[in-house]
Parts: C-alpha cells; structure tokens; sequence
C-alpha cells in the first residue's frame, strides 16, 4: 500500500507559495519560444530558476537538455519527472503583455508551463529535501515537437538508475486544476507517410496519350481510408490522414506525378505495424490499377504512449489526497495526438497525466486547444500541477 501521508494541505499551500514563480518563469519562457533541439536561452532561464538548489546538473551534449538530481543520500527510489521545453512554429494572435515576441514561434502546447511548474517543483522539494528519500531526477527535454528529444536524452543517460517516471501536459480542454489519467495506452503512436504517384504528363486536351496520376493519387486517397477499417480490429482504435495532396502546375496541363503526404495513428504497436504495410499495399495497387507506378516511404515517429497501470492508478490516488476527489477523473479513452514521453515509458515503469488549464471565460469544448494560434493557459490550475510533480517524489 502506498504510503499518501506526505500529502496534503501543506504541500498544496506550499505550491501555491512559488505560484509568482511559476508564473513569471511561464511568463519569460512564453515570450521567448525557441524551436526543436537547441534552445539555448530557455535552458538559460531553467538553470537560472535552480540557482543556488544544490542540484547535481548535467548539461546536454547533442541538445540544450537540463538534468538535475535532488540526491538526498538516504535509500531510496530514483523518481524521474519531466517537464518539455520547446515552442511550435506558428504564429500567436492572442495579444498579452508576455505574447511571443517572436514571429512564426509560439508556445501554443504548454511546454512554458510543463517547464516552470518542473522548476517549482524542484524548489519545493529541495525545501523539503528532509522528507524525501533516494533520488529525484528533473527531466527538462528539448524537442518533444517531432524532434525526439527524449531519445537523445535517453542514449545520454538520463535514465540511469531511474525507477519510475512521472510527466504531465497541460490541457486547455479539460476543466482548470482536473487532473486526467489511464492505465495502458493513453496517447497514439505517429508514423508519417509520403507517396509519389508517377504517371506520364501531356496536354489536357488529350489524356488518351497520357498516364493521368491524379486520378490514381484521388482513388488512393479513398483507398486508404476504406483500408483502415478492413485491417484494424474494430474494438481497436487507428486512422490514416492524407492531409496535403499536390500536382500539377496549371488548367490544360497533365502532370507526370501528383505528391501526397500524411500520418498514421495507432493505439496498439500490432495495429501500428499493419497500418503502415497497408499503407505501401494500397498504394502500389490503385496506381498499377490506373496504369501508373508509385513510391512510397513511411517515416517512423513516436511510439504508442503506453502508462503503467498501477502507476497511473498511484497518480490517479495522489490526486485525490492532495487536490480532493472532485480533481480527479479516470479518462475514458486514450488521446490521439503522439508524445515522445513515450520512448521514456517504453524502459521504465511510469505515467503522464494530463492537467486542465481552460481559462475561466472560456468552456473545455469548445476553448481554443493546444496547437491553436489563440491556445491560452490558465495560470490558476499551474499550483496544482506543481503540487502533483512533488507530490510523486514523495511518495517514493
């Protein structure tokens, strides 16, 4: 039986002490996004926020990551908590006094938050360094956004000695301060594919001389959506998206190719590996049925987000006994977006949880989600997000 005496009241009300902290950091971070693997000035500020904590800090080589050991020399578990760091690019329209003051950059998926609520978190700890046995160990990773950042940290070492892992992402359409997590499967696996339909060009008066490939590429596009369903188990969940199609140049031209490109998302690693040679079967059939040829590549990217059961069970008890009941909710079912936390949960045991942040005038269904131009955060449910880091130190 887990051991939830170190939580409580005081632990929140010490989370709700750093909340100008959290928010500042937030703040500095969110104005200055950085992209992909090498985000210097935010590591500069994360370094900066854990001056002085007495944490063993290990820098990177092939990213800007921050590894940060809390060793209290007593026995104990090494408890991993990882927070990610990098922005999306795209352009902010929401105006704020802290709006990116960088065109084309955004942090429109929380990793602000994630990082100044890990910092906190640390804080916090560190000020209860007593209570605390083995080791905690801060993840702050570059390159979640389709970089595989974790990957790089993970071949660097960053779980060594680690025995279990803990992350959260914030949410803006999930009610502010709820805390929302599963066992098994909680986020989908994201393969991308690229197809070239070749065909043989000529004027568009005249297709009779021609190999016409946008018909193939169109009929492909269906083919592959009609697959999914005949090679995914029903009560399994997996979808193909072909979400940029392109050929062509002008009105009275055929072209000799057409270009389509998009993704594939699973629930299950069996699933996964069916979609992606249905993919290459579909292809190479519906352009030879039209008298073409194709090439066709599948880009592997993140694997299924798998969460240990009895550790999202642990975190779905912590949250009760620090935040009350009414913050906790088991999700029904498991997210199709991807996340490299991942490549972390595929070597250790562990859990991400998800953490609602709505803003207060707007409703969960319907406030802009993360990704969007206008996604905002609210920074009242961060308290509860850096309670919750602490909170799974603690229970060793």
């Amino acid at each position: 039986m887990t051991n939830l005496a170190p939580i409580g009241d005081d632990l929140l009300e010490a989370a709700r002490s750093h909340q100008d902290a959290t928010i500042e950091l937030r703040r500095s971070i969110h104005a200055d996004p950085e992209l992909g693997l090498q985000l210097p000035e935010t590591q500069k500020k994360i370094l900066e926020s854990l001056t002085g904590l007495g944490l063993d800090i290990t820098l990177g080589e092939s990213t800007t990551s921050v590894v940060a050991d809390l060793d209290t020399g007593r026995p104990g578990p090494t408890v991993l908590l990882r927070g990610d760091m990098d922005a999306l690019p795209l352009q902010e329209d929401h105006v704020s006094d802290f709006q990116s003051r960088h065109d084309g950059k955004m942090h429109a998926c929380g990793h602000d938050a994630h990082v100044a609520m890990l910092a906190s978190a640390a804080q916090l700890l560190c000020e209860n360094k007593d209570e605390l046995t083995g080791k905690v160990r801060f993840m702050f990773q570059p390159g979640e956004e389709g970089f595989h950042g974790a990957k790089y940290m993970i071949e660097e070492g960053v779980l060594d000695g680690v025995d279990r892992a803990f992350a959260i992402h914030v949410s803006t359409n999930i009610r502010n301060g709820l805390i929302t997590t599963r066992g098994g499967s909680i986020m989908a696996s994201a393969d991308r594919f690229e197809i070239t339909v070749h065909g043989r060009g000529g004027h568009a008066s005249a297709p009779q001389n021609c190999v016409d490939p946008i018909p193939a590429a169109a009929a492909t596009v269906t083919a592959l959506h009609t697959m999914v369903g005949r090679n995914v188990d029903p009560v399994r969940s997996g979808l193909v998206t072909v979400a940029h199609i392109e050929a062509g140049t002008t009105n009275n031209i055929i072209p000799p190719h057409a270009f389509m490109e998009g993704t594939i998302r699973t629930l299950d690693e069996t699933s996964r590996a069916a979609l992606a040679e249905g993919v290459g079967r579909v292809a190479q059939g519906t352009a030879l049925s039209h008298g073409c040829t194709c090439t066709h590549e599948v880009i592997p990217g993140y694997p299924v987000t798998i969460n240990d059961p009895e550790q999202a069970t642990l975190a779905g008890q912590v949250t009760s006994a620090l935040l009350g009941a009414d913050n906790f909710v088991e999700m029904p079912r498991a997210r199709m977006g991807a996340e490299d936390f991942s490549y972390v949960l595929q070597h250790v045991p562990g859990a991400m949880a998800f953490l609602g942040v709505c803003p207060d005038d707007q409703d969960p269904a319907t406030a802009a989600p993360n990704h969007s131009n206008l996604m905002r955060v609210n920074e009242s449910g961060l308290t509860n997000g850096v309670a919750l880091y602490a909170a799974m130190a603690l229970v060793g």
